[in-house]
C-alpha cells in the first residue's frame, strides 16, 4: 500500500513519512518504490530545498519486510525496488535530515548513515542483523560505517550486529543529537529550516565537497547487493530467515 510513505511538504521541506505503525515499519517493494520517486521529485523541485525521513512514534524502521526476502529465498523474483531505492539514496542532490525515534533495524540504521543530520530519542536502538540471518550489509554500510564509526566500532555495529543506544550512536557519530520523544519533530523540522534558509548553490557545493565522488559509494552499493541476492538463496540464510519467521509467530 503506497499510503504506508506519506510525502508532504512543508514550505521548502519536503517529509516523506514511513507510516506502517501496526508492522512497526517493515518496508516493502512499494514502500521503497515511492520513497525512490518522492527523493527524485524532491530532488527535481527548485522549490524543495531539504529532505526530511520520519517514521511513527517507537518505529523508524524495523527493516526489511521479511516476506519479501523469503519470496527471494525460496526462489522468486525480489524485484529492483530496494536497489533502486539505495541509489537513489546515495545520489540525493540536496540535504537529508532524519529523525529517529524506537526501533531502527537494518535500513531502519543503514539509511542514517546518508542522512546529513539525525536526530534521535533517547529509547532509539540502532541495530543491524544482518550477518545473523545469513545476510551481508547493504546502502553501502560496509563502506560508510568505517568511515563513520571506524573500522572496529563498524565491526560491532555491522558483523557483531550489537545495539547501539542513541547515547553510543551520538558518540560514535552515527546521529547528530539525542532529543526527548515529544521534540523531536520540532528538532528536526528547525534544522530542516535552517537548512532551507541557506544559499542553495553555496550549500550545495560545500556538501557535495564534503561528500566526495560518489561513485565509490554507488559501486560498493551494487557489489552489497550481488551478495545480498546471492546470500538470500543460500541455505544458510533460507534457514536464518525460516528461524526468525517461526519465533514471530510463536
Amino acid at each position: 500500500m503506497t499510503d504506508h510513505i506519506l510525502v508532504d511538504r512543508q514550505g521548502a521541506i519536503q517529509i516523506i513519512r514511513m507510516n506502517r505503525p501496526d508492522k512497526k515499519n517493515a518496508l516493502t517493494r512499494a514502500m521503497y518504490a515511492k520513497m525512490s520517486a518522492a527523493l527524485a521529485e524532491g530532488d527535481a523541485d527548485p522549490a524543495v530545498r531539504v529532505h526530511v525521513f520520519f517514521g511513527v512514534p517507537g518505529a523508524f524502521s524495523s527493516g526489511n519486510d521479511l516476506a519479501d526476502f523469503m519470496v527471494v529465498a525460496t526462489g522468486g523474483d525480489g524485484g529492483t525496488e530496494v536497489w533502486d531505492f539505495l541509489i537513489a539514496l546515495a545520489g540525493v542532490e540536496k540535504p537529508i535530515v532524519s529523525g529517529v525515534d524506537g526501533i531502527a533495524v537494518g535500513i531502519g540504521t543503514t539509511i542514517n548513515l546518508h542522512c546529513d543530520l539525525t536526530f534521535a530519542t533517547p529509547r532509539t536502538v540502532f541495530r543491524t542483523p544482518f550477518v545473523d540471518l545469513g545476510l551481508v550489509p547493504e546502502a553501502g554500510s560496509s563502506l560508510l560505517a568505517p568511515r563513520i564509526l571506524g573500522q572496529q566500532g563498524a565491526f560491532a555495529l555491522l558483523g557483531l550486529g550489537e545495539g547501539f543506544s542513541a547515547e553510543r550512536a551520538k558518540a560514535a557519530g552515527l546521529i547528530y543529537e539525542v532529543v526527548e520523544e515529544g521534540g523531536l519533530e520540532a528538532s528536526v523540522l528547525a534544522a530542516a529550516g535552517q537548512i532551507a534558509a541557506k544559499p542553495p548553490q553555496a550549500l550545495k557545493i560545500a556538501r557535495d565537497l564534503m561528500r566526495g565522488s560518489r561513485d565509490d559509494l554507488v559501486a560498493r552499493i551494487g557489489i552489497e547487493s550481488e551478495h545480498f541476492r546471492e546470500r538470500l538463496k543460500s541455505d544458510e540464510a533460507r534457514a536464518a530467515l525460516t528461524a526468525f519467521m517461526t519465533r514471530k509467530k510463536g
